[in-house]
This record gives structure tokens, sequence and C-alpha cells, in this order.
């Protein structure tokens, strides 16, 4: 073992380096300038080993004071290299956790392959979960369940065939969807740009820049997508007509160019914001009750309303932390526009318009009274706007991302739930 290099390096909860020492500089090949409040400890690891190792790593050094083991780290010019590395927590002037420290030792009697930890198959299908952000489906189930509700409150069967084939033709859009954003957030530089991002609510999937996948790969998995989901598209088209070709258009068009030259959607001033709502709201629940019955029902087009400006709040509040990147990169979001402090009561609007407009459909009868049980879920938009009032700035903004997501998810089950049982008025 070489004791010539030795690095040492402290970060924050996040990864985010905090220093750096003239041990590391020699190792790894970067200065301090390059890395310290600018990049993540797991740069320097294989994504795969992020994924499957580090996280328990930490919890084991949190957990026992320390951990202590071989690994393989990355190079500045991307070489590997085998290294031994103990992982403590760090501690603040009263004796919380704040962070780690990383000594690391490079092995020069190993070799690469030697000490590389292994990979194992369930870290290999996360990290295509990871790719695609998978969780993130919800936002195309949850409008397609409430347009086959609406067509079963109208009187129609439901075909559970066809709304399967519905759910696999949308998941398609979506994941083409976040894999062309993917693709091109880091080719305008924006995700390389975005050091405060908080996986898995902003800043992207990450893959690219962890190196589950190559820029071209992620390109290829968008053109997959998008060219699949148009093949799912063929029959639903010839079950429901013209008009699903013409959602699924817009779906496609406003997917790709939400972050692709020339358009740069995302970037013009709320315009992003208003097509992700439409999209997976008024215009996927419409596309979902038009497979079942045949016809665009102006029901729903309303019933996407609530549904659509859930999905635009989870997009907005993820803003918030990738709000230095966006502007670095003239990614002109509503947050980047109005500055995050102010930016905050146009996520109070979004949530409060979703539950009143629930309220306004119940009581003047275009759905069931029953659909008032999706007000329960309001608790978590609260719980959201207090935690956002108080850290819009903070990595403890946490809590309201992941709240963001149940709301809608819990909100739609709920309202989807109160249009298929509620009795008709």
């Amino acid at each position: 073992m070489s004791e010539q290099i030795k690095s040492v390096i402290t970060c924050d909860l996040d990864g985010k380096l905090e220093t750096f020492s003239e041990g590391a500089a020699s190792l790894f090949g970067y200065n301090q300038e390059e890395v310290v409040n600018k990049m993540r400890v797991s740069d320097f690891s294989d994504g795969q080993v992020v994924l499957g190792h580090v996280v328990g790593w930490l919890a084991e050094a949190v957990k026992n004071g320390e951990w202590e083991g071989n690994t393989v780290f990355l190079h500045k010019d991307g070489s590997e290299l085998p290294c031994r590395i103990k992982i403590t927590p760090t501690k603040g002037k009263d004796g919380e956790h704040i962070g780690y420290c990383g000594v690391t030792t490079l092995l020069d009697n190993k070799t690469a392959d030697e000490v590389r930890p292994k990979i194992n198959l369930m870290t290999k299908i996360f990290t295509w979960l990871v790719i695609m952000r998978l969780p993130f489906l919800t936002a195309t189930f949850i409008p397609i369940f409430v347009g086959a509700a609406v067509a079963n409150l109208s009187g129609f069967s439901v075909d559970w065939g066809w709304l399967g084939l519905t759910l696999l033709g949308g998941s398609l859009l979506h994941i083409g969807t976040n894999t062309a954003n993917d693709y091109f957030d880091h080719t305008s530089g924006t995700d390389e740009a975005n050091y405060n991002y908080m996986v898995p609510f902003s800043g992207g999937s990450r893959s690219i820049q962890m190196g589950l996948i190559s820029a071209k790969g992620m390109l290829t998995v968008a053109i997959v997508s998008f060219a699949l989901s148009a093949v799912v598209g063929i029959p639903l088209i010839q079950k429901a007509g013209m008009s699903i070709l013409w959602l699924g258009l817009i779906g496609f068009l406003s997917g790709l160019f939400y972050t692709a030259p020339p358009f740069r959607i995302a970037s013009r001033k709320g315009l992003g914001e208003l097509l992700i709502g439409l999209n997976f709201g008024p215009l996927m629940v419409a596309g979902s009750a038009l497979v079942q019955t045949g016809q665009l029902l102006p029901e729903a087009f309303l019933a996407g309303i609530p549904i659509g400006l859930l999905v635009a709040a989870i997009v907005y509040v993820n803003e918030f932390p990738d709000h230095d990147g966006d502007k670095a990169t003239g990614k002109d979001t509503l947050i980047v526009v109005f500055g995050p402090e102010k930016a905050r009561i146009g996520y109070v609007l979004l949530v409060a318009g979703a539950f009143i407009s629930i309220v306004v459909m119940a009581l003047n009868g275009t759905f069931p009274m029953l659909t008032l049980i999706a007000l329960v879920a309001s608790y978590f938009g609260v719980r959201a706007i207090q935690v956002l009032y108080k850290y819009y700035d903070d990595r403890l903004l946490q809590p309201a991302n992941a709240g963001t997501i149940n709301m809608h998810f819990i909100t739609g089950a709920l309202f989807c739930i109160g249009i298929w049982l509620g009795t008709p008025v």
C-alpha cells in the first residue's frame, strides 16, 4: 500500500465537497478550485458502485462510526484507481451529523479489477429504473385511470385490454420524454452546471453524469421509446380515430422540445410548466377516455384540470434546487424568472387551484360528491407549502418535493375512485 499519496476529502450530507487536501489533488488529478463547492464525491466513482454500494457504506459509517474497504475510484483523465478508503461521519458543534470524511490511499499492489465492488443483478435493474426515471410514471398512470373512470361515469363499459394498451403507450411516451430531456439538458450544459440538484427530485436522472449510460446511449433510449410509443399508438388510432394521433403528436413534440433546441420549451418563462400541466392533465385524461368511448368528452378535459395542476406543481417545486444551474445556462423556468423567494406563491396557487377545482366540479354536479374524498390529500399540500416557505433554498426542501409527488398520486387515486364509484348527479 502506498503511503506517498493520502487523500482527505470532506463533504456535506449531499456529498458536496467542502475540503480537498493536497493528497486528494495528487491522487485524483483535480485542483481545489475545480472541485470545492463545484463537485460531489459521487463524481469520483462509477455510477453503479454509487447505486449498489456507497449508500450502504455511508449508512454503516453512521451506525458504527466508520466504514473501511477497497474500491475503484476515477481519475480526472478517466483512468481507474484501486484504493483503500475509510469513511467517518463528521459532526457539527452540537454533535449533529453534518457530513462525511473520506481518507483514501492508493493501492499500488492491486489492480482495479482486483478491488472492484461487485455489481449484482438488482443494481443493474435499478440502474435502468434510474435511467428511465420509472417511479415518475405515476404521472402517466393517474390521468389514464381518471380518463377510464370518466368513461365509466358516462355509461361506457371500460375495456381493460385497451386500458392496458393506453397505459403502455403513455408510459413509452413518458420514458421517451424523460430520456430526451436528460440528453438535451446534458448537451446544453444545464445538468453539468447544476450543483444543487437533489436526487431523485431535481437535476434530471444524473445518469449521464454518473456514467450509468453515455449521452449517445441516452439518446438511443429516447428514440426507441418514442418509436415504440408510435407502434403502440397504431391500434389505438384504429380503435378511437385520428384524434388520438393528434393528442399523441402534441405529447411527443412538446415532450421532445421541452429541452431540445430550437424551442427549449422549458426555458420559455412558464410555457414549459403550462405544457406539462396540459399534457399530463386534460389532454391525457381526454385521450384515455377517448380510447374507451370513441368521443372527446368535455368532462374528461375538466377532470384533467386538478391532475394537470398537481403535475405542474411537481415540476415547479423540483425547479427550486435547480435555480442556479438553470439561470447560468439560460433555462428560464418560472423560478428563474421570479426568483425562488417570490416564486413560492406560484406553488400555492397551483395546489390551491387543484383542490378548489375539485370542490367546484363536485358542487356544480360535473362529478359525484364522492370525489370530495380527494380533499384528504390536501394535507400533503399544506405540509409542502410550510416546508417550501421555510426551506426554499435549502436541502431541507426535500420533504416538499416528496410530498408533492404523494399529493398528486393520492389526490388522483381518490378522485378516480370518487368518479368511478360515485353516484352520477
